[in-house]
C-alpha cells in the first residue's frame, strides 16, 4: 500500500523503468505532482508491470499509488472488453477435485495451463481447486483499477479458507494476493499456504535420488506478481541446481525483468512485439537452451516468438518433471 511518508523523492521507481527514458527530476517531478493528487505523464506510459513497487528502496509502493490514480483518472487506455474479461472470470464454473485427504490443495485460479503440466509424481493426489470461486482479483492491476481488488480480497481468502486445507498457490498472483495485497486491507489469511516454487523445491530436495540433473541453461522469464514478493526467486535458483540447470546472467532478468507483455499486448500492440523479441533475443543471447515460464500467461503469450527464433518455450512444472524422468527434453 502507497505510504507518502516513506517516499524520499529519489526517482528510482521511475528511473529504473524499462518502458520511460526519465531523469531523477523528470521522475521526482512526476511522482510529486501524483502525491498532489495531480494527472502526470507517467499515467500515460505505464504498463501495469508492478516493478516500480520493487524497484523503490524505501518500499513507499509507489505502484499503489500509479494505480490509484490511474483509476481515478482513467487513464489506462484498456477497452471495456478488456475490462469484461476480467468481470467474467469469477463467473467461470468452479470445480474442487477432491485428493488424497493427508495432501494439500493445489490452487489453479482460472488459469488455463499447458497440457499434462500438473501431472506426474509432484502433484500426484493433491486436491485440485480451479474456477471463479478461486479467482485472485489481482489481475485487475492489469487494467488500471486497484478497488475490484480491495472488493474481491475478502471473498478470496474466505473461498480459499473453505477449502479447510494448507493451499499451494500455482498461480503468482494469487500467492501476492495473500502474501501481501490482502495486509493492505487488513485481512489475514486464516489458512497455511506456500507458493508453488516453494512446494517443487521441497519436493525435488526430498527426493534428490530420483532427479537426473538435465545439464541444461535455461532463462527464466519472471512474472510481473513476483513484484509483490521477490523474496521467493531464491526458490527458482535451489530448484535450478536441483535439477542441473544453470541460469546464464542476462541484462532482463531478476529485478532488471520485463514482462511478457500479456498484461499490456492488447493496450500497447507495438510495443509489446518490441519487448517480446528483447525477452527472446535476450534469452538467446546468454546461450540459453529454453525460456522457463512458471505464469501460465507468460507461457501462452511467449510460446509463439520463442518458437518463431527456435528457441524452446518450457513451463517450469514440464522441466522439473524432466529431470524426475516423466517427460522427455523437446527436441
Amino acid at each position: 500500500m502507497w505510504d507518502a511518508s516513506k517516499c524520499d523523492l529519489c526517482g528510482d521507481c521511475l528511473t529504473r523503468c524499462l518502458y520511460v527514458n526519465y531523469d531523477k527530476k523528470r521522475a521526482a517531478s512526476e511522482m510529486q505532482a501524483l502525491m498532489d493528487g495531480k494527472e502526470a505523464g507517467i499515467l500515460s506510459k505505464c504498463v501495469t508491470c508492478c516493478a516500480c513497487r520493487e524497484y523503490c528502496p524505501t518500499a513507499a509502493d509507489p505502484f499503489d499509488l500509479i494505480l490509484k490514480m490511474l483509476e481515478k483518472t482513467k487513464s489506462y487506455p484498456i477497452s471495456a472488453e478488456g475490462v469484461n474479461m476480467f468481470g467474467l472470470a469469477p463467473t467461470i464454473p468452479s470445480e474442487v477435485i477432491k485428493g488424497d485427504q493427508g495432501k494439500p490443495v493445489l490452487s489453479l485460479c482460472v488459469m488455463q495451463l499447458p497440457e499434462g503440466t500438473i501431472g506426474g509424481q509432484m502433484f500426484d493426489g493433491m486436491t485440485i481447486a480451479k474456477g471463479g470461486d478461486f479467482f485472485c482479483y489481482i489481475g485487475y492491476v492489469h487494467a488500471g483499477l486497484e478497488s475490484p481488488v480491495a472488493r474481491g480480497a475478502q471473498k478470496f481468502v474466505d473461498n480459499i479458507a473453505a477449502l479447510g486445507k494448507e493451499v499451494v498457490f500455482l498461480h503468482d498472483d494469487c500467492y501476492a494476493m495473500v502474501e501481501a495485497k490482502v495486509k493492505d486491507y487488513g485481512i489475514k489469511a486464516p489458512f497455511k499456504y506456500m507458493h508453488l516454487l516453494e512446494y517443487m523445491r521441497n519436493y525435488l530436495r526430498d527426493n534428490r535420488s530420483k532427479i537426473t540433473r538435465l545439464g541444461i541453461k535455461v532463462a527464466y522469464q519472471r512474472p510481473c506478481a513476483s513484484r509483490y514478493t521477490p523474496e521467493k526467486d531464491v526458490f527458482v535458483d535451489e530448484i535450478f541446481e536441483l535439477i542441473g540447470a544453470e541460469r546464464p546472467a542476462r541484462k532482463y532478468e531478476r529485478e532488471n525483468a520485463l514482462c511478457c507483455t500479456g498484461a499490456f499486448v492488447r493496450v500497447y500492440p507495438q510495443l509489446a512485439a518490441g519487448v517480446q523479441a528483447k525477452n527472446v533475443d535476450d534469452a538467446l543471447q546468454s546461450g540459453a537452451d529454453a525460456l522457463v515460464t512458471l505464469c501460465p500467461m507468460c507461457d501462452r503469450v511467449l510460446r509463439r516468438p520463442a518458437a518463431e527464433r527456435g528457441l524452446r518455450k518450457i513451463y517450469i512444472t514440464d522441466l522439473c518433471r524432466m529431470a524426475l524422468g516423466e517427460k522427455a527434453f523437446p527436441a
